[in-house]
């Protein structure tokens, strides 16, 4: 499992602004945030906040990358509806997601699935982990990974 301090997994994945590969944002930080649903009330307040203070993040030299299992048409769609300027990778086959170990048996209605366990992760210029944050709650989260990419930045 990533550990803070140590070298993020590079990847490369598509998203709905084209082919990401993770090496080419290296002398940046980078927010990775994972989430389990396009257009679900959680996700939606999630990337919301996080279009909100997209300008604080980028003052900070870090750009920002949503992370779901939707398809390309999905990420899309919720990219216009809600006018996100940040690129949301369709991980339909869960290798991003399991390079950041965060795919985890989940109880929905009574039944166990395999789904997105809602995490953040923040990396250096290098690449470097800095900070995680797994079983996310939504309220306030865009402001505390701003909180620590403020004090990383200083």
């Amino acid at each position: 499992m990533l550990q803070i301090g140590s070298k993020a997994p590079d990847f490369m994945a598509q998203s709905n602004k084209g082919l990401i590969d993770s090496s080419t944002y290296r002398g940046k930080y980078l927010v990775l945030y994972f989430y389990p649903k396009d257009n679900t009330p959680g996700c939606t307040l999630q990337s919301k906040d996080f279009r909100d203070l997209y300008q604080s993040f980028l003052d900070k030299n870090c750009e920002i990358i949503g992370v779901s299992r939707d398809s390309m048409q999905s990420h899309s769609k919720f990219e216009c509806k809600y006018e996100l300027p940040f690129p949301l990778i369709s991980d339909t086959d869960s290798k991003v997601c399991k390079l950041f170990s965060i795919i985890k048996p989940k109880s929905i209605f009574g039944n166990t699935a395999l789904g997105i366990i809602r995490s953040t992760f923040l990396l250096d210029p290098n690449g470097n982990l800095i900070q995680e944050w797994r079983n996310v709650k939504v309220a306030n989260h865009a402001e505390q990974v701003l909180s620590c990419l403020n004090q990383q930045s200083v």
